[in-house]
């Protein structure tokens, strides 16, 4: 059997972590593509990839996540989270390759007061949210074994995120002021890698969409709150509403999602974000 698995996006959250976890599945083959490698909506690049590697999967890392910037540059949003997401669902298809998309919360519109579900209504309110909602519509159209990861609040030792933001902030500021009327869960990318190979290592592929998040419902401010606590830190965090921070982009302010189709079809244990946030922090402290 072919055990080749093609990562696109490896540079980011998510792609590095399947690499630092890739030796624990000595089974695959990992092949990781950063943008520069691979731009997945030109088409003169994804078909000779297919053709020499011969993947059995492949789980798509690369987006657009500049949320607010995404409000003034539509046309490259749309390009990558769903043009692009369109012809690897495509050419996926048409070599019988497994194809794992990661998707977002921001398909909704925010009013849910219960944890959303796969099949509730999507209504996105940002054009982010939109062009990822259409990403997963192309990718439906073009391949019915496509699988989808819709998750939240990602966050890792990697890159730009909430977590290092906020340790810097917390570094350099006396105070912070922190939104408390937008809730949901965090997302380690560690976890979510985690919940991706064992998927593609289950023997079972069941396409369609599933929620993954780590378990709680918190807002940032109480996300903000574990993260000084944890590290100790003397800088004073304070809750403010939404509303005194205005963005380019609208955030949805109830994104809390249902992970029990993901916990029954795959037998998965989704640890608590608490628990999560201080593994991170742990390995950011290690590597300091």
């Amino acid at each position: 059997m072919n055990n080749k698995i093609l990562v696109t996006g490896a540079n980011g959250q998510l792609g590095k972590e399947i690499q630092a976890m890739a030796g624990a599945w000595p089974q695959f083959e990992f092949v990781f593509l950063t943008r520069e490698q691979l731009s997945i909506h030109h088409p003169d690049q994804i078909h000779p990839y297919f053709e020499r590697l011969k993947p059995f999967a492949c789980v798509n890392c690369a987006a657009y996540t500049a949320v607010d910037k995404a409000e003034s540059d539509k046309e490259q949003a749309y390009l990558v989270n769903a043009e692009g997401v369109r012809m690897l669902a495509a050419i996926c298809a048409g070599s019988g390759v497994k194809f794992i998309h990661i998707s977002t919360d921001y398909v909704f519109d925010g009013e849910s007061s219960v944890p959303l579900r796969e099949d509730d209504p999507t209504a996105p309110i940002n054009v982010y949210g939109a062009s990822k909602l259409l990403g997963e519509e192309l990718a439906f159209r073009e391949n019915g074994e496509v699988l989808i990861l819709r998750t939240s609040w990602v966050y890792s030792e990697f890159g730009n995120n909430f977590v290092m933001t906020m340790i810097r902030l917390m570094g350099e500021k006396p105070s912070l002021n922190v939104i408390n009327d937008q809730i949901g869960s965090p997302t380690y990318a560690a976890d979510l890698a985690d919940a991706i190979l064992h998927i593609l290592g289950s023997g079972k592929f069941i396409p369609g969409i599933y929620n993954y998040s780590n378990e709680g419902a918190i807002s940032w401010y109480d996300f903000a709150v574990a993260i000084k606590e944890l590290t100790a830190s003397s800088c004073e965090v304070n809750a403010i509403p939404g509303s005194q921070y205005p963005t380019a982009a609208r955030r949805p302010h109830y994104s809390l999602l249902d992970k029990s189709k993901i916990r029954e079809t795959y037998g998965l244990f989704i640890p608590a974000w608490k628990d999560s946030l201080i593994r991170c922090l742990g390995r950011i402290a290690q590597n300091r």
